[in-house]
């Protein structure tokens, strides 16, 4: 079963919802989760749900499923002190400590070839309607740190954004994309540059490449071999190699950083 969860305390959230059941065909079932209502629709590979959960989606560490589960979707506000108007797609876990939610230095397994999907798909559809946002990735960031295959789908950065019904449909036709998935693409490991990877977002738009953990310039420093290889194996599809964005590295953690590339023995490409 595939699950996209919504939460009650996340205006943004049951926007997404509300244009999944609107618009895509959920339909209300008889069974409940959380004493929540539960939507669902039969996809050509598998019936996919829509739950509903109480708490802030970074606080599901401890959520228990009935069934099976073998992807989480979770769709979701992204918030942020710039307020831009972003689509954005990530892994949830904590790369070091953990501020908000999950487990300290521990990542939940990433579904890159669903998050690609997720990705283009939101790409097209802001193109299509003419929506004055940026598609992203994001770096593996916040909790749950969860062995399932989980993404986040998100609508950014405030309120205005987490109301528009455009841009929330557009996150819905993203998780729906990354729910359907089917093909297996080349997958990576990103490591440096910012928050946002314009560069890592590009390459996946531009070529058959899907990213699956990412790793931002603020986290190299304290990174060690464990994580480097956590990230690998908590992968959903094998990882060919990292991909580095060379300049936005910091040039005195590079030699360290091939090195441990070099000790776990996985390829590189400097982009």
């Amino acid at each position: 079963m595939i699950l996209l969860v919504a939460s009650k305390k996340d205006e943004a959230s049951l926007n997404i919802a509300k244009q999944l059941i609107a618009n895509h065909d959920f339909r209300k079932v008889p069974k409940r989760f959380l004493n929540n209502p539960i939507y669902s629709k039969e996809m050509p590979n598998e019936e996919v749900s829509l739950i509903f959960i109480d708490q802030e989606p970074v606080n599901s560490q401890n959520l228990s499923f009935p069934e099976p589960v073998n992807l989480l979707i979770f769709i979701s506000r992204h918030k942020s002190e710039s307020g831009r108007p972003t689509l954005s797609v990530h892994t949830p876990g904590n790369l070091g400590e953990a501020s908000l939610g999950g487990l300290p230095k521990k990542v939940s397994t990433s579904p890159a070839s669903a998050m690609k999907e997720a990705l283009m798909e939101m790409k097209r559809a802001q193109e299509e309607m003419s929506l004055e946002y940026e598609v992203s990735y994001e770096c593996t960031h916040h909790g749950p740190s969860l062995s399932v295959p989980t993404m986040f789908v998100e609508l950014g950065s405030s309120p205005i954004q987490w109301r528009d019904s455009e841009a929330a449909e557009a996150v819905a036709r993203g998780a729906l994309a990354a729910a359907s998935v089917e093909k297996i693409y080349p997958t990576v490991l990103g490591i440096g540059g910012p928050h946002y990877s314009a560069k890592f977002t590009k390459k996946a738009l531009t070529t058959k490449i899907a990213f699956g953990h990412i790793i931002p310039k603020y986290a190299i420093e304290k990174l060690d071999e464990e994580m480097l290889r956590q990230c690998i194996e908590r992968t959903l599809e094998p990882v060919q190699k990292a991909m580095l964005d060379w300049k936005g590295i910091k040039g005195a953690h590079k030699k360290n950083l091939l090195n441990k590339l070099l000790k776990i023995g996985l390829g590189f490409e400097k982009i």
